[in-house]
């Protein structure tokens, strides 16, 4: 009620200010329109939470039955084991649930629920016929994905719930109901996505024949090749590799190969000049390419991007059509109403904000900027011979025109007719490229924004890439479809316009991908706070209106944008509580990875999370990545930019799969390890840790080492152990750390014969704070070695509902006889404990 008051008192004090004076009624006006945005946000459905289905999604075998909303074909896997590769068929389905099995203990029946499931078919049975609104059943075991307490984390919960998706499974084999008349008309998204599919397999049906089979390397267009074609053109990025994208990302140039904004506004640019050079006229010109731009946006998904450009693309043609005024900045504006009429969440989505961020500083500074400086220039060196123009110019540039005859005249006897338009042509395509180059820096300075916050990249490298890449992708892009469309005929037919594209695509990404090594080009930064956030925003607007003032504000404009880039760039300090040693858990779910800050503020992480066991793990198949997704921003959102020391317990998944991510963003100085199992993964981080210049740092026990006034012993394992097999729990590098009288116990996966030695060595005296080994399995923290320890306080790092039953009832029987106090991730999230050097401690529930 009271926002529908503020909102009519806001309404009637600017109904009155347009009367009385329209100059006054701007401000009241904003009011309203942002109290209307609000009220609209507020009104929005949220997606919805799916509680009905969720309550089954308990791991328990249950039956469902449902129908088909969505299928995908995934790329194969590799599994866990080193070199060893996974080609089983993996499809993704997207169940629209009807019925779920309640399983009391008196009764079995099923009931009807509404929700979604995505499921994950692996195993040579898993069919290849499946269509939108085909009926199944088959027996899940439905699970809701882990949600991460850390501030930062990227929610994959919440991603599915935006598509409808309340829980997941795994299944090796579905069944078809032979009833027919179960079968459901698909929904227009299903079949959309099928139509998306459909052009995605029949690029790959080029891939895999004979015509490209047998062309040379560098024309020949390989698997990965496809997945980025299918990417750029129909946007499925089911089969762009992780590695394929890394190097686009960290240049700034991943808008080139997925469908976006960027592709949408190109295709209704050159479909309308095609149009006008065919002679159709201005209405159906316009008509034609508003038609076939909205068609080819229904093959790529329409996704929220796509919808956008669209919107805008359709509004700057119609405004063209109608004579009125083509502002880039009114267009920007009328499509940004539509858009949040439609979806006023759209304003905090990061897509919506770099759509139009980036066109405010195309059409908002960059072109103005120009307009006072040489685009007059660049129109002025414009059909010379006219010289009944010069007299409507100004008279700079009416002597410009001028100039460029006199030129031209000299150069005539040595070129001829040629010469005499050469000056023009030269200032005009000089002036053009001038102009691409201040679009592409205001763009890349503005763009630092919303890079930092949603993506922690600053791109340095960013202008160089696009520049050199773009002009390509304008070539590549109509050749792929060229190629597209003959294949359909004959893979035969495609191969001369698929080895054009093969070798624009090879060019670009080994472009890329040169760039991409460079070693500043992967500059990876904590988000900026909220109030440069909005000072940021509130500084680009101003000079917005600044650089339309005159063409002394011009130039201000021009000092300060790069001053505001630097503010979104500059280092914030790091959050650390001084005197204090603290130890966080961060929630990674069936997992292990502490941070550790000195009270000088020296930084450790030990260990960094990851996947669980092999391909099973439904995440693999969503290309999340824990170290990626949620150590690292938990890392970002406290300010850091680099760690001092990187420590790796053991080479399991759960404490070694985040790894990598972890050293590529935050390049610390040294990497503790123990010994060297026989693991692939393992060598491969060891490997690229070399590269990015770590030093890798062997301990046993017995080794001492310090860092920021922090004390660190070795306690296992020990210097005779050895292990030339696969990573097992007693491998783990146990530390125990010490600051004045208090000292924390880091145990990774010990296990008890590790435990058994360290007690024998008489190495494990009371501590402060314990780690519990192995997450509480029964096999650790044996009551022997928990008595030495005596911990006051203990933290398990362990996932919530994790299979294993972790921790085990008798371990946290064995804690609380102790009165030891327990945090668990499961319960509490991330959890922070500050020690101090009298040996006492706290603990703050940090988790969001």
């Amino acid at each position: 009620m009271m926002l529908l008051a503020w909102t009519l008192i806001l309404a009637a004090i600017a109904l009155y200010a347009v009367r009385a004076r329209a100059r006054i009624a701007v401000l009241p006006a904003l009011a309203l329109w942002l109290t209307v945005g609000f009220w609209s946000a507020e009104m929005q459905p949220a997606p919805s939470p799916q509680a009905e289905l969720v309550r089954y999604a308990d791991g328990l075998q249950r039956m469902v039955r449902a129908h088909i909303a969505r299928v995908r074909e995934l790329p194969a896997q590799f599994s866990d084991e080193a070199g060893e590769h996974d080609d089983r068929p993996v499809f993704a389905i997207d169940l629209a649930v009807d019925q779920v099995e309640d399983i009391t203990p008196d009764l079995s029946q099923m009931v009807p629920v509404n929700g979604g499931i995505r499921v994950t078919l692996t195993g040579d049975s898993a069919p290849r016929s499946l269509r939108c609104g085909d009926a199944v059943e088959a027996t899940l075991r439905l699970r809701t994905p882990e949600r991460y307490r850390d501030p930062g984390a990227w929610q994959y919960v919440d991603y599915l719930a935006t598509q409808g998706i309340g829980a997941t499974a795994t299944l090796p084999v579905v069944r078809m109901l032979a009833a027919s008349d179960d079968h459901r008309a698909g929904t227009m998204r299903c079949r959309l996505y099928a139509a998306q599919r459909w052009a995605s397999s029949r690029l790959m049906a080029y891939v895999d024949s004979g015509a490209n089979v047998g062309l040379p390397k560098a024309l020949r267009l390989s698997a990965d090749d496809a997945g980025m074609l299918n990417a750029m053109l129909f946007g499925d990025r089911d089969r762009l590799r992780h590695v394929l994208r890394l190097g686009f990302e960290r240049t700034g140039s991943f808008h080139l190969f997925v469908v976006s904004g960027m592709h949408v506004a190109l295709l209704a640019g050159a479909l309308f000049f095609l149009c006008r050079r065919l002679r159709l006229p201005r209405v159906a010109a316009t008509a034609c390419t508003i038609v076939i731009t909205a068609l080819y946006a229904l093959l790529t998904g329409f996704g929220a991007p796509v919808q956008r450009a669209l919107l805008m693309s359709s509004v700057f043609l119609i405004a063209r059509l109608l004579n009125r005024d083509r502002n880039v900045m009114n267009s920007l504006g009328a499509a940004a109403l539509a858009v949040l009429v439609l979806s006023p969440s759209a304003l905090f989505e990061a897509s919506f904000q770099m759509t139009f961020l980036v066109i405010v500083a195309i059409g908002g500074i960059a072109i103005p900027l120009g307009e006072w400086s040489f685009l007059p220039y660049a129109r002025a060196a414009r059909n010379l011979d006219h010289l009944w123009l010069d007299l409507g110019m100004h008279p700079r540039l009416a002597e410009f025109r001028i100039r460029l005859r006199i030129w031209g005249e000299h150069l005539e006897p040595l070129l001829g007719n040629w010469g005499l338009r050469a000056p023009g042509v030269l200032v005009r395509r000089s002036l053009w490229l001038l102009e691409l180059l201040l679009i592409g820096v205001v763009a890349e300075m503005v763009m630092v924004l919303p890079m930092a916050t949603y993506f922690h990249r600053a791109t340095i490298f960013a202008l160089p890439a696009n520049v050199l890449s773009i002009p390509l992708v304008a070539i590549l892009a109509p050749m792929g479809v060229v190629t597209f469309l003959a294949s359909l005929v004959s893979p035969w037919l495609a191969v001369i316009p698929a080895s054009a594209t093969a070798l624009l695509l090879h060019t670009i990404t080994s472009v890329i991908g040169h760039i991409s090594r460079l070693h500043a080009a992967d500059w990876r930064i904590p988000g900026p706070s909220p109030w440069v956030f909005f000072l940021a925003v509130a500084c680009w607007l101003t000079l917005c209106w600044l650089v339309r003032r005159s063409p002394r504000c011009a130039v201000l404009a021009g000092v300060l944008l790069p001053m505001v880039a630097a503010m979104v760039l500059w280092p914030e300090p790091v959050l650390f509580t001084s005197q204090d040693l603290e130890v966080t858990a961060i929630d990674v779910g069936q997992g292990d990875s502490l941070l550790l800050v000195s009270p000088v503020g020296r930084t450790m992480l030990v260990d960094a999370g990851g996947p669980v066991g092999r391909t099973e793990n439904a995440t693999l198949h969503t290309k999340f990545d824990v170290g990626e997704d949620v150590v690292s921003p938990y890392l970002w959102s406290r300010r850091l930019r680099h760690l001092d020391v990187v420590a790796l317990t053991h080479a399991h998944s759960d404490h070694m799969g985040g790894m990598a991510a972890v050293l590529r963003n935050f390049r610390p100085h040294e990497l503790w390890v123990g010994i060297d199992p026989d693991s692939g993964e393992y060598d491969a981080l060891l490997h690229e840790a070399r590269d990015l210049g770590i030093a890798i740092v062997h301990l046993h026990a017995g080794d001492a080492r310090m860092l920021g006034g922090i004390g660190f012993s070795v306690l296992a394992p020990a210097p005779a152990y050895r292990n030339p097999h696969a990573p097992v729990n007693d491998d783990s590098l146990v530390l125990r750390v010490d600051y004045g009288q208090a000292s924390v116990l880091l145990e990774g996966d010990a296990e008890t014969p590790s435990e058994r030695a360290m007690l024998t060595a008489g190495e494990v005296h009371p501590v402060t704070l314990l780690k519990v080994g192995h997450h509480g399995s029964r096999t650790s923290t044996t009551p022997e070695f928990f008595a030495a320890a005596h911990p006051q306080m203990a933290v398990i790092s362990v996932g919530k509902g994790n299979t294993f039953g972790h921790p085990r009832p008798e371990v946290i029987e064995r804690l609380a006889e102790a009165h030891t106090r327990v945090y668990r991730t499961d319960r509490f999230g991330l959890t922070q404990f500050l020690l101090t050097r009298d040996g006492g401690i706290r603990e703050i529930e940090s988790g969001p």
